[in-house]
C-alpha cells in the first residue's frame, strides 16, 4: 500500500516509515509478526523469553533475518532474577538486533553493550525518577508506560506523563497505553511522544499463535472489562475479567501479601508468584480452559476485527492520515 511516511525524531533514529512498535508481548510475540510488523515500516519485536531454552531463542532471531532486513527489537527483563539475560543479550547481539527494549531493573548494561553494537536502547518507564536514572546511563528513547496499558501499567495517564517526560527529558519519549489506532496514534504525537508501542491491538492478529478464544475476547471486550491483578505477579497487571479472575479474585491473599514483603523472604516468594502467574498465562494463552487469564490493556475498546500485521499497520496510518486532515484548522 502507498501510504505517506510519517517521519519523526525516532523513525529517523531506527530508519523506519513509521512511528509504531508492534509491542513485545509475553507468550504473544513471534517470528512471524516481528517480520511482518518490520516489512510494514514499523518496529517489530518479541520477548526473549518467549523462546525456551535459549538456543531456541537464538533460532528464531536467525529465522527473523533470514526474511527481513528491516530493524527488529528485543526486550529483556534485566533484573536479576532472570538467569538468562547474560544470553539472550549476547545472542540478540550476535545476530545483529537494532533495537533493545529493557524492562524491570537496572539497564546499563544492556545500554554499554548495545552501543557497541550500533543499537538503540528503549527503557520501559512509568515516572520521572526512573527516566532520569536511564537518560544519564545513555538509553536512546523511554517508552512511557501509562495508565491503560496492558501487563504491568503505569498509574500516570498519558494527558499528564506524555508532556511532563517530553518537558523534563532530552531525549525522545515513546508512548504506551491505549493505543490501537489512527486517532490515538495521533493524540500520542500531539502530546509530544515520537512514536508509539501497540500491544493489546496485535493479540487480534492472524500471525498471533495464542489461541482463538483469547483473540476473540480482545474483540469482544471493552474498557470496563479489564482489572488490575496481583495474582499474576505479585504487583498489579492488567487482564481480562473472565469468570475465572472474578472467582479467583484480585488481591494476594493476606499471607502471602505478608511473605511478598518480608525482607527476608520476599527474595524466595517472589520468584514462585512469577513462576506461577507466567504459567497460568501460558496455559491460558495456548489451551482453552475456564481457567483463563487474558492479559490486555483498555484498548481493547478499540479493536473490531482479527487481521493480519501488516493490515493492521496500514489502516493505522491511513486513518492517521485522514483524521489529520479533519483536524479544526487556524481559520
Amino acid at each position: 500500500m502507498n501510504l505517506n511516511n510519517i517521519q519523526t525524531q525516532f523513525t529517523k533514529m531506527m530508519g523506519l516509515k513509521y512511528p509504531i512498535i508492534e509491542a513485545p508481548m509475553f507468550l504473544v510475540s513471534n517470528v512471524e509478526m516481528v517480520v511482518a510488523a518490520s516489512e510494514a515500516g514499523a518496529l517489530g519485536t518479541l520477548p526473549s523469553l518467549n523462546y525456551r531454552p535459549p538456543e531456541e531463542f537464538k533460532k528464531a532471531l536467525v529465522k527473523i533475518k533470514e526474511q527481513t532486513q528491516k530493524p527488529i527489537g528485543v526486550n529483556l527483563i534485566v533484573n536479576k532474577s532472570n538467569k538468562r539475560y547474560p544470553t539472550d543479550l549476547k545472542s540478540s547481539l550476535d545476530c545483529g538486533v537494532e533495537c533493545f527494549i529493557t524492562s524491570l531493573g537496572n539497564p546499563k548494561v544492556t545500554i554499554k553493550e548495545a552501543h557497541k553494537n550500533g543499537a538503540k536502547v528503549f527503557c520501559d518507564v512509568t515516572n520521572l525518577e526512573h527516566a532520569l536514572k536511564v537518560q544519564d546511563m545513555g538509553a536512546d528513547a523511554v517508552i512511557a508506560v501509562c495508565s491503560g496499558a496492558g501487563g504491568h501499567a503505569g498509574p500516570l495517564s498519558p494527558f499528564s506523563l506524555i508532556p511532563w517526560l517530553k518537558q523534563k527529558l532530552d531525549i525522545p519519549v515513546i508512548a504506551a497505553g491505549g493505543i490501537a489506532d489512527g486517532r490515538t496514534l495521533l493524540a500520542s504525537l500531539a502530546l509530544g511522544a515520537e512514536a508509539v508501542s501497540i500491544g493489546t491491538r496485535f493479540i487480534a492478529s492472524t500471525e498471533a499463535k495464542v489461541n482463538q478464544e483469547y483473540k476473540q475476547a480482545i474483540v469482544d471486550s471493552n474498557p470496563e472489562d479489564i482489572v488490575m491483578t496481583e495474582k499474576v505477579s505479585g504487583t498489579p497487571a492488567a487482564v481480562i475479567n473472565t469468570d475465572f479472575v472474578k472467582k479467583q479474585g484480585l488481591k494476594l491473599n493476606p499471607v502471602t501479601k505478608f511473605l511478598k514483603n518480608n525482607p527476608t523472604t520476599k527474595k524466595f516468594v517472589v520468584p514462585l508468584i512469577h513462576l506461577a502467574g507466567m504459567k497460568a498465562l501460558e496455559k491460558a494463552a495456548t489451551n482453552m480452559s475456564w481457567k483463563s487469564v487474558w492479559s490486555a490493556g483498555q484498548s481493547v475498546g478499540l479493536v473490531d476485527d482479527i487481521k493480519g500485521c501488516e493490515e493492521i499497520i496500514y489502516q493505522i496510518v491511513n486513518d492517521y492520515h485522514e483524521l489529520k486532515k479533519g483536524l479544526p484548522d487556524e481559520n
